[in-house]
């Protein structure tokens, strides 16, 4: 068996494939999550012992020190979508970043492999783009030969992308065309992010570089929307949702998020964010291709988990035009 990787936010949807990748390619996995006693199935991933659980949080110091004590390898995956209560962007994105990067090499840990996201800017309207970008400047800093990795919108069993809308499209007689729905997008499966980190993880020469992650294909929302009704067999309004009534929208999402334990359909942020332009794989980026991991399309998964939000479920018959 391989060394100890300690990974940060270990148990949420990307988290729980980045483990599973590097249990299988070998390595001691250490999770490290703000509350164990709900990741306790992650042990199950890999053989006996090859997990453990360890309680930290990334606002805490001595706490992600303790996680890092050992380790040959780091990855930090905390992040958040939306802000709530204590969960804020400025303080996961940029200051956590910072301070797993100073207490990992504090620690002597070898590579550490830090998840941003495409549209990373330190000039965005958006704070989730902003704060990305500080959170990589930081890292930078502090772990001058870390690698960065900046996926598209990731897609897969319990992503949060296909089943808000699946869901939507579900319970809702129309889906929102934020700002007219041209944005583009370049989803990338969840496994593909998994096996290119613990690519890096174990591959010489990947330190210091910056890795953006996409598909095979580039959809515009509005596709990544037709393909979810195909999918789910529902027919539903495509309603153009104009850039000033999408921020109102926004803002009452903003307000549930903020008073309400359940996922907003909408923030002003994401509409900055969707505003602020495509978020797609630079000319040039270094890419999956590069790591070796042929990527997977979009269309190859997301039937295997959209069934669910059709009339009837999973007995229901595949819907004409579905893949």
């Amino acid at each position: 068996m391989q060394g100890l990787v300690t990974v940060f936010g270990g148990s949420g949807f990307v988290g729980s494939q980045v483990v599973r990748a590097l249990a299988k390619s070998g390595y001691r996995v250490r999770v490290a999550v703000r509350q164990p006693n709900l990741a306790y199935r992650m042990r199950m991933l890999g053989d006996v012992g090859q997990i453990e659980v360890i309680q930290a949080n990334v606002r805490n110091a001595p706490s992600v020190a303790r996680a890092l004590e050992g380790a040959e390898a780091a990855v930090n995956l905390v992040g958040v979508l939306w802000e709530s209560g204590r969960q804020q962007f400025q303080s996961l994105h940029a200051m956590g970043a910072k301070t797993v990067a100073e207490q990992a090499a504090a620690a002597g840990v070898k590579r550490l492999v830090q998840v941003s996201a495409i549209g990373a800017d330190a000039d965005s309207d958006a704070k989730y783009a902003r704060t990305k970008a500080e959170g990589e400047a930081a890292v930078r800093a502090a772990f001058p030969t870390a690698t960065i990795v900046r996926p598209s919108i990731v897609f897969g069993q319990d992503d949060k992308f296909f089943n808000k809308f699946g869901q939507m499209a579900a319970s809702a007689p129309a889906l929102p065309l934020v700002g007219g729905g041209a944005t583009k997008f370049q989803p990338v499966f969840v496994g593909d992010v998994a096996a290119a980190i613990a690519k890096i993880i174990a591959t010489p020469g990947a330190e210091g570089q910056t890795f953006e992650l996409g598909g095979p294909t580039v959809y515009t929302f509005k596709e990544l929307l037709e393909l979810v009704l195909t999918e789910t067999g529902r027919a539903r309004v495509l309603a153009p949702l104009p850039w000033p009534l999408a921020g109102l929208v926004g803002k009452l999402g903003d307000i549930q998020a903020s008073i309400l334990p359940l996922d907003p359909p909408l923030t002003t942020d994401q509409v900055a964010l969707l505003k602020a332009g495509d978020n797609v794989v630079a000319p040039g980026a270094k890419g999956l291709a590069d790591l070796g991991v042929i990527p997977t399309a979009v269309e190859a998964v997301v039937p295997s988990y959209l069934y669910r939000y059709r009339k009837g479920g999973q007995y229901a018959p595949t819907p004409a035009g579905a893949f």
